[in-house]
């Protein structure tokens, strides 16, 4: 399936009916007044997330969605019958923007999660609510409001625990495919993996992580070169990022200038990113001999002044891989339970009511 992560729609909800104007006519009841009844409000329409979709390739075909408008209200009392709200399923991490006036409307990041992006009209009010001592006939009523109407864009940004970067060819997909069940398509040429793709590490029985390998970044990506800022919103919600480097590039390439790179398209896009959790990591290590390996290896990280965990792997041969990902976990593990001891230290100074926990009297 062609994956699609960004699209635009237009929501119109229902407007409400209108209120009617009628008047009780019944044998033997003279002066029966007015009985005319409120219009019924229109339909609105809501997002869903849906783990079971993940991509917004359907948005391609159906683009507009109208929901049902109210019927108008009747003699005798009657109200109309409100419009059905429609509900629109999108797969989870869709984040969703108001195109005219670029603001976020909502982020849905859970499965069942709902957000109202199209608001029903009101129904109109009859001629039942218009009545008083002076007018005891009006021919007075209100129409329906109308529904919201507004154009949104989808963007999908993936949920994933650890992105991947790195420039075309660094490894990143055979290093997906060493580690986890996803399968990327797997060439000896740049731009293989055309669209971001998810696999699951699973290092125990009860203990795994998401990983996200997204299509390699060129200098400019930022500003939209190669596959560009399509893809850099992906590891937007990562916790951790790893930067998969080609310690020995066949075309004579510096490692150490494609990491200042791609950390300048970083800064670029979102400085914040630069200050998240990142890890170096040399793939292709099984091309050079043991012993040249670390010797290279430490020139890159002393030529970067690299002060944060960096590993000498091999995706292809799987070398390293294992140890890798046991680090990654216990990060996950580590961070996990920092934010249980942070709960659990909330809980402590409130009292069961919620007022603040007092010091026992001796």
């Amino acid at each position: 399936m062609k994956f699609v992560d960004e699209a635009r729609i237009r929501v119109k909800a229902g407007n409400g009916g209108n209120g009617c104007v009628s008047f009780r006519r019944e044998k033997y009841i003279p002066f029966g007044g007015p009985d005319g009844g409120d219009g019924g409000r229109g339909g609105s329409i809501w997002l869903q997330a849906d783990e079971g979709l993940n991509t917004l390739i359907d948005f391609r075909h159906q683009r507009v969605f109208k929901a049902q408008r109210g019927q108008d209200g009747m003699g005798s009392q009657m109200y109309g019958k409100g419009g059905e709200d429609m509900t629109v399923r999108v797969p989870v991490g869709t984040v969703v923007t108001h195109v005219d006036t670029d603001e976020v409307i909502g982020d849905l990041t859970s499965h069942g999660q709902r957000l109202l992006v199209a608001q029903g009209g009101k129904g109109g009010l009859g001629n039942m609510h218009f009545k008083s001592s002076v007018n005891r006939a009006p021919r007075q009523s209100t129409p329906g409001t109308e529904g919201d109407e507004r154009e949104l864009k989808l963007e999908l940004k993936l949920l994933a625990d650890v992105g991947l970067l790195g420039f075309p060819n660094a490894g990143k997909s055979t290093f997906i495919r060493a580690v986890s069940a996803a399968t990327p398509r797997v060439a000896d040429y740049p731009f293989t993996t055309l669209h971001p793709g998810l696999g699951v590490v699973r290092v125990d029985t009860d203990r795994s992580f998401v990983i996200a390998d997204i299509p390699g970044l060129i200098e400019g990506a930022a500003s939209g070169a190669g596959l560009g800022i399509r893809f850099l919103r992906h590891v937007a919600r990562t916790s951790l990022l790893l930067h998969v480097v080609d310690m020995a590039p066949i075309d004579g390439s510096d490692p150490v200038q494609q990491v200042r790179a791609i950390e300048a398209e970083l800064e670029s896009y979102d400085p914040a990113l630069l200050e998240r959790p990142r890890w170096l990591v040399l793939n292709k290590g099984d091309l050079l001999h043991a012993d040249e390996r670390q010797v290279r290896a430490r020139e890159i990280v002393d030529a970067l002044g690299w002060s944060r965990p960096w590993f000498v792997i091999s995706a292809a041969a799987r070398e390293g891989t294992r140890d890798l990902c046991l680090q990654a976990q216990r990060f996950f593990d580590a961070r996990r339970e920092a934010e249980r001891e942070a709960a659990r230290a909330r809980d402590d100074v409130r009292m069961p009511n919620g007022a603040p926990a007092q010091e026992p009297q001796s």
